[in-house]
């Protein structure tokens, strides 16, 4: 939107949408039903109903939007318990309404006993040990950044917050067709583990099926814990007692010094700002803040307006040659900013021209290398996955990313805590040019290092255009986050779409190693031929991200919540005022 004319909006929108299913498979319109809600009081978006209705319940009861978003994350711990919960992390960007931003750094961080050499074996790289098992775990963060959130911006009482959390843990909920598939495909890692073959597996051994209700007894038992005594229950109680004690047993290196060492952080937030917008992002370690902020830098010497009218083929590839390079960037440069110099000069304008420079809109340029910014060494910048969207009309913000990391992280749950471990020391470069999970591959900047922090993709983002909130967003999907955000974000700058077409249409990403563009199946054979004639090796996936968004209307003050239809989320907010 490069103005606030409704009446222009919906006529870009609807050219927006042609252009797309003229190159999009015919089915697509019919795929994507319409799946938004509005309010003038607030707005909850979230990847799971249940959590979405705890949400709105506490904003309903006097909360704000921080309140409603740390309930809403720790019932989405419980209930899609296999994207995020307190055995991981988080990043939560939160706007005030005097207009202060919060970055509230709740990654996991590696053990004090962790090498770069951990996971070597007989002088070989051994990869099954960051995904899988002991090893696999950081110390997680996210416990200790929601106590911070709430401490800086919250209303109600801490407890409060858990009850809808604890209650869906002790009396179980209804497992659906998406979670007993995500089960089904991992059963045979997780039995391995006692812990999780008591939570996950029938009694007759079998992984838990759809229509099946699931209790976790134990983990209610740890959240009414958290509620009552605090973060502490958790990072020096029973809890790292358990864990620590379960590490030792089964050859991790995780221990009670390491949990009582951690503390959330407090980041300065990457500003930049695209076309008349401000862009708020997430600082190091998050590489969503500052290669979307490149990505939109590089952008911003092309019309993509103009491109996209003319071709959705040249707009495609603009944006993908832009990607290439921000992640070449990536593999090299980024980790956690108190151990790696990572160069404030990323984000500078430009730079993003220098790199425009090197993109011809009529064929793929090869990216052989990371680049160079002008500042690297004498400044820089301060030492699967879920997103929860809030905003109320007070003025607070809320953009909320956790994780895991893959489907159900290490697979270990921890016996008598009910606590499900990350697997996010996957995320750190175990080894130069060896890829992860996600096929990403990382430098000496990103390397395991004790008490350090593994660089991440998760891109919480807030959106303002003179100073007030606009939009806010993030996605879950590993480095596709970064694509998902970049894509709503100039979606609706550049091409005025609505909020729903920009999250609905089909996505696409690149992510420099391995040289391919992924593009969704929905993305019809005319687009694909198009970019292969350019030169790009296209792959198909089914889906290229989620992502949640709040958008509010600059004129009439109304909120809208998407939440992406390639899930079974859910957007609402308070019952409008007549």
């Amino acid at each position: 939107m490069r103005d606030s004319n409704n009446v222009r909006q919906s006529i870009a929108s609807v050219f927006a949408w042609l252009c797309w299913l003229m190159c999009s498979s015919p089915s697509t319109a019919e795929d994507f039903k319409y799946r938004q809600a509005e309010s003038d009081k607030a707005m909850v978006a979230t990847g799971h109903a249940l959590a979405t209705d705890t949400a709105v319940r506490v904003l309903e009861a006097g909360g704000n939007a921080v309140d409603a978003a740390l309930s809403a994350v720790l019932t989405l711990g419980v209930v899609d318990g296999y994207n995020s919960g307190i055995g991981g992390g988080c990043f939560i960007l939160i706007r005030t309404p005097s207009g202060e931003f919060h970055a509230i750094d709740g990654r996991e961080m590696a053990s004090r006993h962790a090498t770069p050499k951990m996971y070597y074996q007989d002088g070989s790289v051994n990869t099954r040990l960051s995904k899988t098992g002991p090893l696999a775990s950081g110390v997680p963060g996210a416990v200790s950044a929601y106590a911070t959130a709430a401490q800086l911006c919250g209303q109600l009482p801490w407890n409060q917050l858990f009850q809808d959390a604890i209650r869906h843990a002790q009396e179980g909920f209804t497992i659906d067709e998406g979670y007993a598939l995500k089960l089904q495909s991992k059963a045979r890692q997780l039995k391995k583990y006692a812990g999780s073959r008591d939570v996950y597996f029938n009694a007759d051994g079998k992984p838990w099926r759809s229509g099946d209700r699931l209790v976790q007894a134990d983990l209610a038992r740890t959240l009414a814990g958290i509620a009552k005594e605090g973060a502490d229950f958790f990072y020096r109680g029973p809890t790292a007692t358990a864990i620590s004690a379960w590490m030792q047993a089964n050859g991790g290196m995780l221990d009670r010094e390491d949990f009582a060492s951690y503390a959330a952080r407090l980041r300065v937030p990457v500003l930049s700002r695209y076309r008349g917008y401000e862009i708020v992002g997430f600082p190091p370690p998050s590489s969503g803040g500052v290669h979307i902020a490149q990505i939109l830098n590089t952008l911003e010497a092309f019309d993509l307006g103009s491109v996209y009218q003319q071709s959705s083929v040249d707009y495609v590839h603009l944006v993908t040659e832009a990607l290439k390079l921000a992640f070449a960037d990536r593999a090299y440069w980024l980790g956690d900013p108190e151990f790696a110099e990572v160069p404030p000069g990323l984000v500078d304008t430009s730079y993003g021209k220098k790199l425009a420079e090197q993109i011809s809109i009529e064929k793929v340029s090869p990216v052989l290398s990371h680049g160079t910014p002008a500042v690297t060494s004498t400044d820089r910048f301060d030492r699967h996955t879920t997103h929860v969207a809030v905003a109320d009309s007070e003025g607070y913000w809320v953009a909320l990313t956790a994780t895991i990391n893959t489907w159900f992280g290490s697979k270990v749950v921890v016996p008598g805590t009910g606590v499900l471990l990350n697997n996010e020391m996957d995320d750190f470069s175990i080894s130069p040019g060896v890829p992860n999970a996600f096929g990403l591959v990382g430098s000496k900047a990103n390397q395991v290092e004790a008490k350090k922090r593994p660089l991440s993709s998760m891109s919480p983002t807030i959106v303002l255009q003179d100073g007030r909130p606009v939009f806010s967003l993030g996605a879950a999907g590993g480095p596709r986050i970064i694509s998902s955000v970049l894509l709503a974000i100039s979606r609706i700058i550049d091409l005025d779409m609505t909020p729903y077409d920009a999250i609905a249409l089909p996505r696409f990403h690149h992510q420099w190693s391995p040289d391919f563009l992924y593009l969704e199946k929905s993305a019809a054979a005319v687009l694909r031929q198009g970019l292969e004639t350019k030169g790009h090796q296209i792959r198909e996936l089914s889906s290229a991200g989620v992502a949640q968004m709040i958008f509010r209307d600059p004129l009439t003050g109304i909120f809208t919540g998407i939440y992406d239809p390639r899930i079974n989320g859910k957007a609402s907010g308070p019952v409008r005022s007549p």
